[in-house]
């Protein structure tokens, strides 16, 4: 049975009107639960409307909704939206002082529902939506997870929405498995099984709903972050960012330059990367316009001081990843970034406070002096730039002509790198399982098996993800690098490299026929050789199966060279193995094995011996 109304039949209150993609969106929702309960996510921008909604799925609800968040000020921003419809709700919220759970709608913060659940013990709550769900952890013992499978045991057939403008969670990658528009993006283990809608920020700024974020190259000396490493928490550790930051002889040269650039600006955010940091950017703004927010604020002055901020009191807002989420201030058009960002979702949480329109404003200005790699149009690759001359192309599958989307480097129109592991194509499934998964849709069709680059199980031939340790097809463990490495080494005919260099010649061989020679050489000279025919289908189809796949820097691309000369003259496409293997063959030398992709801990050949 459908836990959703028709509009019509719905409540007869007048609702606020909603813009054509939160139509579309509140559409996608109910369609998607009315065939499954397979959870799943909406993608909005920040400042595109989340909490209206989230109040019309609450008003086209059957049963009992309800709305989680993980701070107050969400909480209360989306009960307001629901209150906008002229209807009641409950708020169940330590911080707001409210623990109300009788009406049909109840927002709520996860972090006092978790602690009561037996206040949610009614069988009759069909519909869970939770804002900023990228913070749904993948283990089972956080608070979202508790609180979900407390639900699910009296409601089995719960539906479960998440929303955010950042579906990607620091350590997995997307946070759902199927986007509709027919690819995947993350693994079969994401809590969210599907992307039913998402508006993308290009076109929301494109269509004059969001201000135009303006990011300046800032010509003045920045902080130097490139050689920090996150912790395992996969957060930078506070001690590293004040050996950066602390004292720098360029923070005032920096903070002047904000306050010259905000002169003509209306409101300013800026981002520091401790609180040291902070107290020290703070002593160089204007004292009567400036205001510090970190996480020892205490609650009431903090609340003071963004109102004070939202009343334009105040010019400058100084904080330390506490405002990132659950903060509205629509006048906000300056936004200075002092910090590194551990992932694309806090770079975006962070530009987004100033994308909402307001009076008088033009555009929101981005001034970035910590040097991150994030492209805020393209989140959807979901990884650092792997370097600054990196950016989004589109990559066709062979095998099902998805057209992928990688970082990658073009010359000119001709993509001649991109880093993309395996195609996010879906296609069908000619052995769909007899039973699904639990909660889960869309059996029929499944991810394609094309890898751009891999690894080959010795066991059962089988391709798989360059990171795999187990093969997905025997289950075997598959053989470390490291190990091949040390067991090339210890047998008497075997020579090992680790290559610094490739070299590609248009030859003859004896008979004077065109042959490919490809040497491989180490840092000290000593080199391995191979040769390849080209002349026939035959020998082509040899090369590209042997050679070409493996060495090609943006594999999967339709290039089939037909000479030994045409090879050489693209050589540029072509990237060299991290080892190659040889072993003595009478007098010679015969290439029998590659390392590609290398992450152990060798940096030369002899090391691992």
């Amino acid at each position: 049975m459908s836990s959703f109304s028709s509009s019509s039949s719905a409540s007869s209150a007048s609702p606020p009107s909603l813009r054509p993609y939160q139509t579309e969106a509140v559409k996608r929702v109910v369609e998607h639960f009315r065939a499954t309960s397979a959870p799943a996510v909406v993608v909005l921008p920040t400042g595109s409307g989340k909490s209206l909604v989230i109040a019309e799925l609450a008003r086209l609800a059957r049963g009992r909704v309800l709305v989680l968040a993980h701070v107050r000020e969400l909480v209360e921003q989306n009960h307001a939206k629901y209150q906008a419809y002229g209807l009641e709700a409950d708020i169940f919220s330590a911080g707001l002082k409210r623990k109300e759970a009788s009406r049909q709608v109840v927002f709520g913060s996860v972090q006092s529902v978790v602690r009561n659940l037996e206040r949610f013990s009614d069988a009759s709550f069909t519909l869970l939506v939770i804002d900023e769900c990228h913070r749904v952890s993948l283990e089972k013992d956080a608070s979202y997870r508790q609180v979900i499978e407390h639900l699910q045991h009296h409601n089995p057939q719960l539906k479960i929405l998440g929303l955010t403008a950042t579906p990607f969670r620091l350590g997995q990658g997307f946070i759902y498995h199927r986007h509709h528009h027919g690819m995947v993006r993350g693994d079969d283990a994401c809590f969210f099984a599907d992307c039913v809608f998402e508006q993308p920020l290009r076109l929301m700024v494109k269509q004059g709903f969001l201000a135009e974020p303006k990011r300046l190259d800032m010509a003045i000396e920045g902080y130097d972050f490139s050689a920090l490493a996150p912790a395992s928490s996969g957060l930078f550790r506070e001690e590293e960012l004040n050996r950066v930051v602390a004292g720098s002889r360029v923070t005032p040269g920096i903070i002047a330059q904000v306050v010259e650039y905000a002169a003509a600006r209306q409101g300013v955010m800026i981002f520091a990367a401790t609180v040291a940091h902070a107290e020290e950017i703070i002593s160089y703004l204007p004292i009567n316009q400036s205001a510090l927010i970190t996480g020892a604020t205490a609650s009431h002055e903090r609340t003071a001081l963004i109102e004070a901020f939202k009343a334009r009191e105040l010019k400058f807002l100084v904080n330390v990843a506490v405002l990132t989420t659950g903060f509205d201030a629509p006048h906000v058009d300056l936004i200075a970034i002092l910090r590194p960002t551990e992932s694309v979702s806090l770079y975006q949480q962070i530009v987004g406070r100033g994308l909402r329109l307001s009076p008088d404003k033009a555009d929101c200005l981005v001034l970035d002096y910590a040097g991150n790699p994030w492209d805020l149009y393209a989140p959807e690759v979901g990884e650092p730039k792997p370097d600054s001359d990196s950016e989004p192309v589109q990559v066709e599958c062979p095998a099902c002509g998805h057209a992928n989307l990688f970082w990658g480097k073009r010359d000119g129109e001709l993509v001649i790198e991109h880093f993309g592991r395996r195609c996010q194509g879906l296609v069908d499934n000619p052995n769909p399982p007899a039973k699904p998964g639990k909660g889960r849709r869309g059996t029929n069709q499944k991810q394609c098996d094309f890898r751009f680059r891999f690894k080959v199980c010795e066991q059962c031939g089988a391709e798989n993800d360059i990171a795999a340790r187990r093969c997905h097809g025997c289950e075997q463990l598959l053989v470390d690098a490291d190990d091949k490495l040390k067991d090339a080494l210890k047998l008497k005919d075997a020579n090992v490299l680790r290559v610094s260099g490739m070299k590609l010649e248009a030859t003859t061989n004896g008979r004077g026929l065109p042959r490919l020679k490809v040497t491989y050489y180490d840092e000290d000279g000593a080199s391995l050789a191979e040769w390849f025919a080209l002349e026939t289908p035959a020998q082509r189809r040899a090369f590209y199966a042997v050679f070409l796949r493996h060495h090609l820097r943006a594999p999967g691309t339709k290039w089939q060279p037909a000479s030994p000369a045409e090879v050489v003259e693209e050589q540029r496409r072509l990237r060299h193995p991290d080892f190659v293997v040889g072993r003595k063959v009478g007098r010679h030398w015969q290439l029998r094995d590659k390392l590609f992709d290398y992450q152990g801990r060798y940096r030369k050949a002899a090391e691992a011996g």
